[in-house]
């Protein structure tokens, strides 16, 4: 057992998508797949779930998540971020039961996906890799454009490369939102999850699924009609 702790931030309210942390998908709430996913790595001390909903507070803790307060209004807003929300669970935790992790997994309920042994996988790459945070990503192949008077390539497009044939120090890789970690002194030091010596780790495109519309869900919701991860 490490000493990291599982963050899950998990609001009440949700413009685009009502009370979607506690919406049924594949089977179970939303926040249950995350909540599963930590539990079920070996790497992971603790695991606590940050919401100013009790009803959120009473499905995560039936799913077997430590929900040891309810969040303040003033940072459960539309614009709140969730840094505040880390910096008052680490705060709480500090003060009310003097546990001060080394490092913490924030992982973010809005993605559902990840393969078995994803978050022991990244809090590996995380130690080994001597990172002071590390995000996780997935590659970017795509071909962007920039709109304008004339509309402008981020490429060169008069000698449009195929994808196998993109040298491997050219490629690109998109912040998916599924795991950061970073250590808590350094959090602390900088109000950020991402600071100092930042890692990447890979995820697919499949785990790199977000969902913040109603058409991310129903995209989502085929996926684990056929596939289970």
């Amino acid at each position: 057992m490490s000493d990291s702790l599982v963050v899950i931030p998990a609001r009440g309210g949700s413009k685009g998508i009502p009370k979607k942390n506690m919406r049924s998908i594949g089977g179970k709430p939303l926040i249950t797949w995350s909540i599963e996913h930590a539990l079920q790595a070996s790497c992971v001390d603790r695991v606590i779930v940050t919401t100013d909903s009790e009803e959120i507070a009473e499905l995560a803790e039936a799913a077997g998540a430590e929900v040891p307060f309810i969040r303040p209004t003033d940072i459960s807003t539309d614009v709140a971020t969730t840094e505040s929300a880390i910096s008052h669970a680490l705060d709480w935790l500090k003060v009310n039961q003097d546990y001060v992790p080394k490092d913490v997994i924030l992982l973010q309920p809005t993605s559902p996906f990840r393969e078995s042994g994803a978050v022991d996988r990244a809090y590996d790459s995380y130690k080994k890799g001597g990172f002071d945070s590390m995000l996780s990503v997935a590659e970017f192949w795509h071909f962007l454009w920039k709109d304008g008077q004339s509309a402008q390539a981020m490429y060169d497009y008069k000698n449009r490369p195929r994808r196998q044939d993109i040298p491997t120090t050219d490629v690109k890789f998109k912040e998916n939102g599924s795991i950061y970690l970073f250590g808590t002194e350094g959090f602390l030091r900088n109000n950020n999850r991402l600071f100092g010596c930042i890692g990447l780790f890979c995820m697919s495109e499949l785990e790199s699924f977000e969902i913040d519309t109603e058409e991310d869900w129903a995209i989502v919701e085929a996926i684990l009609s056929t596939k289970y991860l």
